[in-house]
């Protein structure tokens, strides 16, 4: 189905969301249409944040909102649709829009395995009636449907569309790119040479992809990395809890912007802990690159304030390769907390690839190397 009928038959006027590879065709569609746009579309930091967003919406214009976010989103949205939207508390109506990856019989990668099993199950665990659309979806049969749901909608229900893969076509080309020039391929390759055998946990996404393929490239063991392969905006708060119980040895975490907006309580809890141990890099390219290239606020915000007034003892921010090498060095010297904030350009090689290790053999290679330390 054209991304465009789908957008008309829903006919609503403000979308909020985060950005996810199955839905790319609808945030083409709509930064193509709208950009960022206060009235008509914004990127939120997580799925629950832009259910709450969409509940504001509604309660100024009497509207009916949109969220789109990839089924991994759906934890995040369980608080506000049960204490929210539902029509036992402030019965607010919203259309959910879910990428559905790991769907049943389609192959995926580990952590959208059982995200993927249970995507319909949780719609229907919070009282939301679903719809899923294939490629073979016509849109007389959307049309249908959304008939249908508008009913529901009037009596202050939620509904959601489940999106297969491929289901949405013929979205614009949109070309997401910044001003900086440093790649997170080396920048990750730069971060490697100074942790040298220092365990490593990886945030989710291309971040952890280069990070493995670096180690393959050096002949390096992986046993040094936890990649998070899952769990977005969680990576430094694994680190946190490696550092704490691991005190004498240093831990380096590899974050990414759109990760540290998901859970940004993290860093307050990082700061307030203090681990000396504990460098925490976030690779900031202004974007949701994994999934394909959409902006985060990450850009028009200052990390470096955000991490000194979560009372990191050190923060700091990098644009070239001279300035991280030598921030990494200090950080590394330094009996301290350290936060990094390096800038970075939007692009991967097409050719990158993924673990070729299991998560569960990523994590049990990671444990034993933690038990030798």
């Amino acid at each position: 189905m054209k991304v465009e009928s789908f957008v008309k038959i829903l006919d609503a006027d403000f979308y909020t969301g985060v950005p996810d590879s199955q839905l790319k065709a609808l945030c083409n569609y709509l930064m193509d249409t709208y950009g960022i746009d206060p009235q008509h579309h914004v990127i939120a930091a997580n799925e629950g944040n832009c259910t709450a967003l969409a509940a504001g919406y509604h309660l100024a214009t009497g509207k009916t909102p949109v969220v789109y976010m990839q089924n991994s989103g759906e934890g995040n949205i369980i608080n506000p649709v049960a204490s929210l939207l539902n029509d036992k508390v402030y019965a607010i109506p919203v259309i959910f829009v879910v990428g559905w990856r790991g769907e049943p019989g389609v192959h995926d990668e580990p952590q959208h395995i059982y995200q993927g099993e249970v995507t319909v199950k949780l719609l229907e665990d919070m009282g939301i009636e679903s719809f899923i659309i294939g490629p073979d979806t016509t849109e007389e049969e959307l049309s249908q449907k959304m008939q249908e749901f508008r009913k529901l909608l009037a009596d202050k229900k939620d509904v959601a569309f489940v999106i297969r893969k491929g289901a949405l076509t013929d979205a614009p080309k949109v070309v997401y790119q910044n001003d900086y020039t440093m790649t997170r391929e080396e920048i990750i390759g730069h971060i490697l040479s100074a942790s040298g055998e220092d365990p490593v946990v990886s945030t989710t996404g291309k971040a952890s992809r280069e990070l493995f393929e670096y180690r393959t490239a050096k002949n390096q063991s992986h046993k040094y990395d936890f990649l998070t392969v899952g769990s977005m905006g969680h990576t430094s708060s694994i680190a946190l809890g490696v550092a704490l119980h691991k005190p004498k040895q240093r831990i380096w975490c590899v974050d990414g912007d759109g990760a540290v907006l998901m859970h940004m309580g993290s860093m307050a809890l990082l700061g307030a802990n203090k681990p000396k141990n504990l460098i925490h890099v976030v690779i900031n390219n202004g974007a949701h690159e994994t999934v394909g290239g959409m902006p985060t606020v990450a850009d028009d915000i200052d990390l470096v304030a955000v991490a000194k007034a979560c009372d990191y003892p050190h923060a700091v921010c990098v644009d070239s390769f001279e300035d991280l090498d030598r921030q990494l060095e200090a950080a590394k010297n330094r009996d301290a907390l350290s936060f990094i904030e390096v800038k970075c350009s939007i692009g991967a090689r097409e050719d990158l690839g993924r673990p070729t290790t299991t998560a569960m053999e990523n994590k049990e290679n990671f444990m034993d190397y933690l038990n030798t330390l």
